[in-house]
């Protein structure tokens, strides 16, 4: 079997170290000769941001951080670095944290070091993702790409087990979902596969015991090389679907995708036999799906989008609104009714099929 591909490998330091991540912070703002940092982190991540900041001489706070980015949102974010002078930015959080980070990089050229709280990814991608009037826009560009991530497991000890599992299971989406996304290639699919068994062996170990570090340090090891996969194969289905969600109905973004993700397998697995086999080693079961569902009756993940706001009467102009998103080369040709069937699935939390 011939072997014929392109890859591009983004530019990025990471820093990969337990209980040390304020030392590694101030050094990799060293590094890139900045001087007037500012910290996003929200309200609920002082406890986190603290020592970080202490390390840090003459950082300033920002601390109005929203799910899904809202671009007024992004433009106050905007104006406080600009009034701070700032030329650096501090992400300490999970995706919202890193998303308006990217927001304010955006426009700003201002260089990211990103410290992730939750496992969600976006600090190892160039995708940005905005918020107005109901529709999220995503997009890609060089400048959000943080230049350097501290991850450091200790600091998501004190993430709860239920947002630590959607979390866990979000990124796991990055990883199925990179076996078949538009831009894919052997490199992505090794990465993925690879995080696919850190997080099957992880995510259990942090539900057995939150406060082990070694179940951290394999889910966010996971989840580092799902977001990496990702970041190179680009969005499939399964995101499309999630950032149409989240974007209209303002649905939680770890849940959704934990939600979702077994209906989107489902459907696309059939049609790539050998991708699904490979998958299924990574989850040590006979199929990707099954390995897929007995990891979230270990973890106990989230089951139903109704459970998350979602209402019944949403689902015909969400089934319109991802129809116009499916990307083109998806692996199942996806018609009308395969969406219905698959959102009122994911929806009611029926069986995936």
């Amino acid at each position: 079997m011939r072997v014929d591909f392109t890859h591009e490998t983004l530019p990025q330091r990471v820093v990969f170290a337990s209980y040390e991540a304020a030392g590694h912070v101030a050094d990799e703002v060293a590094r890139l000769g900045a001087a007037r940092p500012m910290v996003i982190a929200a309200e609920a991540d002082s406890a986190l941001a603290d020592p970080l900041v202490a390390a840090l001489p003459a950082a300033v706070r920002h601390t109005e951080v929203v799910m899904h980015v809202p671009a007024d949102v992004a433009e106050r974010a905007r104006a406080a670095a600009k009034r701070h002078d700032a030329d650096v930015l501090v992400s300490v959080g999970g995706g919202s944290t890193t998303g308006l980070a990217k927001a304010v990089a955006l426009t700003t050229g201002l260089p990211i070091v990103a410290v992730p709280t939750t496992y969600a990814g976006s600090e190892a991608t160039n995708v940005w993702g905005l918020t107005e009037d109901g529709r999220k826009t995503t997009g890609v560009d060089a400048r959000v790409l943080p230049r350097s991530v501290v991850y450091d497991a200790s600091l998501l000890l004190s993430l709860p087990v239920p947002l630590s599992v959607a979390s866990g299971l979000n990124a796991l989406a990055h990883c199925v979902d990179s076996m078949w996304a538009p831009r894919v290639d052997p490199i992505d699919q090794a990465l993925a596969l690879e995080g696919i068994r850190a997080l099957r062996q992880g995510l259990p170990e942090v539900v057995r015991d939150p406060q082990g570090i070694e179940g951290r340090e394999q889910t966010l090891y996971g989840a580092y090389l799902a977001a990496v996969a990702f970041a190179s194969a680009g969005s499939g289905l399964h995101h499309k679907i999630c950032h149409v969600l989240g974007g209209m109905y303002n649905l939680p973004h770890a849940q959704t995708h934990a939600v979702v993700l077994p209906y989107v397998l489902a459907l696309n697995a059939p049609s790539v036999p050998d991708s699904e086999q490979r998958m299924a080693a990574a989850f040590g079961a006979a199929s990707a799906l099954e390995g897929l569902q007995r990891l979230r009756e270990q973890v106990q993940a989230p089951r139903a989008l109704r459970d998350y706001g979602l209402r019944e009467s949403d689902l015909p102009a969400a089934v319109d609104a991802v129809l116009a998103a499916v990307p083109p080369h998806n692996p199942t040709p996806v018609t009308r009714a395969d969406l219905e069937d698959l959102l009122r699935r994911a929806w009611n939390g029926g069986e995936p099929r």
